[in-house]
């Protein structure tokens, strides 16, 4: 990133492809179920709370729930396209970051200039991440949304075949427009936020700002995933709903169908049906799930760099 130690200097623009990749993969194994409540929550056109009419009624009740009537093994529905996803986007994402921002240095800007350099490069670098890993994206979020009771697909394979057979290859691109508009800024802000999180921690604690340091780093991570999820959030639960278009069938074991034409449409019929808190929907595990990603995605990302720096 901007302003790193010479130790980082020695790193290749693959080496911080690898690195990204393998952050990706041990952020998403540890925190796929955050990821499989979040996104069981968002699409519940119900309110989530102590109602009868509601599926899941609070984060423990669909936990228990969710163990209850589908099993341990259901909080990693979805895992693989999940990991394809973490892999391709982190990889992706962290590689050009990392490029746009050594361009930037070429530039000699001077240091008031490193929050917008890292602003621009992390939206940048979110968009492109997100186009090359969509199709995974909507996958993932189909498997985790269709019941056990009413499966429509039976692995990864068999989803990207019968959604390209029955709705046509744009479809996995459904809800990009959203989680573009919504990626970039939180791309943006969240590498800007971790830097300046960074330097304010090194800055209170005496230490080096070249000096990497784990709890820092996790410090550091958690509250940029904390700023920038909450800034975005609605337009994550826009891109949630549009995903699921066209697979009403199997979801009517969770409550009232909800369908909408396109964002402007989706966005609106969530505020009239479901209240301005409704755009705020599972709001409360995907904060859990942005700080431990966050945290574990900067840190896991920043010690594999290093450990590569040794290495030349």
């Amino acid at each position: 990133m901007v302003n790193e130690s010479t130790r980082r200097e020695k790193i290749s623009q693959s080496d911080y492809a690898v690195a990204g990749a393998v952050s990706g993969f041990v952020t998403r194994a540890v925190c796929q179920p955050l990821d499989v409540l979040k996104i069981r929550l968002q699409l519940q056109v119900e309110p989530i709370s102590q109602t009868s009419i509601s599926k899941y009624r609070s984060i423990l009740q669909a936990c228990i729930l969710i163990r209850n009537e589908e099993g341990i093994r259901s909080f990693w529905k979805g895992h693989v396209p999940a990991q394809l996803l973490s892999i391709v986007y982190g990889g992706v994402q962290f590689w050009s970051f990392e490029t746009l921002c050594r361009k930037a240095n070429t530039f000699n800007l001077a240091k008031s200039y490193t929050p917008l350099v890292n602003f621009s490069s992390g939206f940048v670098a979110g968009s492109l991440a997100t186009l090359l890993s969509f199709p995974f994206d909507v996958i993932r979020t189909r498997l985790v949304a269709q019941s056990e009771k009413y499966k429509a697909y039976n692995g990864i394979i068999n989803a990207f075949v019968k959604i390209y057979k029955s709705e046509g290859f744009p479809v996995y691109f459904r809800g990009l427009t959203p989680t573009i508009i919504q990626v970039a800024p939180h791309a943006g802000i969240q590498f800007m936020c971790y830097k300046i999180f960074a330097q304010f921690y090194k800055y209170v604690f005496t230490i080096d700002e070249n000096e990497y340091t784990t709890v820092g780093s996790i410090l550091s991570g958690s509250l940029a995933g904390l700023c920038a999820k909450t800034v975005i959030y609605p337009l994550d639960l826009t891109r949630k709903r549009m995903q699921i278009q066209g697979f009403e069938e199997t979801r009517k074991h969770f409550g009232r169908i909800f369908s909408c034409k396109g964002m402007v449409d989706c966005i609106q019929k969530i505020y009239v049906v479901e209240g301005f808190l409704g755009l705020f929907k599972g709001l409360s595990p995907s904060l859990a799930k942005a700080v431990a990603t966050s945290a574990l995605h900067f840190a896991s990302y920043e010690y594999i760099c290093l450990l590569l720096a040794d290495r030349h």
